[in-house]
């Protein structure tokens, strides 16, 4: 997940900055991460298509990128799919829209989730996969009140046959236990952004 915030300079000018997340999407790209998603939750549709294209442009189909909430930016450039937030459309009616539109290519809808209950009704829904969390703690996930943990993840992951994934304060030595509990990956910000070897990082993750 990105937050060109994250090591870019407030003030540098957004041109610089979108180049600076470009690159360093395409570093992890190459490192072997699987999924790519482009949360630049300020950006206007047409900034946010403009540097979804680009990153596409660069990045091999091998790594799925995915667009945070915005369906029809997903959908314009071409995206491998949509993740959708709380205050995101439905999931159904992602689904209707996907389905109108005769999306041919593998087209993913996640949900980020923080009970058992909205990850169950995701499922429902039609959703691909699930992202829940915080399960640890974690400066990006305060709003989201305390650490979901270790237990509650099991317990999903039991409950639902789409892929759950895991996001809040994950390192490589909290990873394992992420998966012993049933997850089919990690999703995370600081994790791969802050990681200066990304590809020791990825062969470290998939270990486990």
């Amino acid at each position: 997940m990105t937050d060109r915030h994250a090591f870019s300079v407030s003030t540098a000018p957004l041109e610089e900055q979108c180049e600076g997340l470009i690159a360093r999407i395409t570093v992890a790209a190459v490192a072997g991460v699987d999924w790519i998603q482009i949360r630049e939750k300020d950006l206007d549709g047409a900034r946010l298509a403009e540097l979804a294209r680009a990153v596409l442009a660069q990045v091999s189909p091998k790594c799925r990128i995915l667009i945070n909430d915005r369906l029809d930016v997903a959908y314009a450039v071409g995206a491998a799919g949509v993740h959708l937030g709380e205050r995101s459309i439905s999931v159904q009616d992602a689904k209707l829209f996907t389905r109108q539109k005769s999306i041919s290519q593998p087209f993913s809808i996640g949900v980020s989730v923080h009970s058992l209950e909205a990850a169950q009704r995701a499922e429902s829904d039609g959703a691909d996969y699930v992202i829940f969390g915080p399960i640890f703690a974690t400066p990006s996930k305060v709003a989201f009140g305390e650490p979901q943990g270790l237990e509650r993840l099991g317990r999903i992951c039991s409950a639902l046959k789409i892929p759950v994934m895991a996001i809040g304060g994950i390192t490589v030595e909290t990873a394992p236990q992420c998966y012993a509990r049933g997850a089919a990956g990690i999703a995370g910000i600081r994790i791969f952004q802050e990681q200066p070897k990304l590809e020791s990082l990825v062969t470290q993750l998939r270990r486990f």
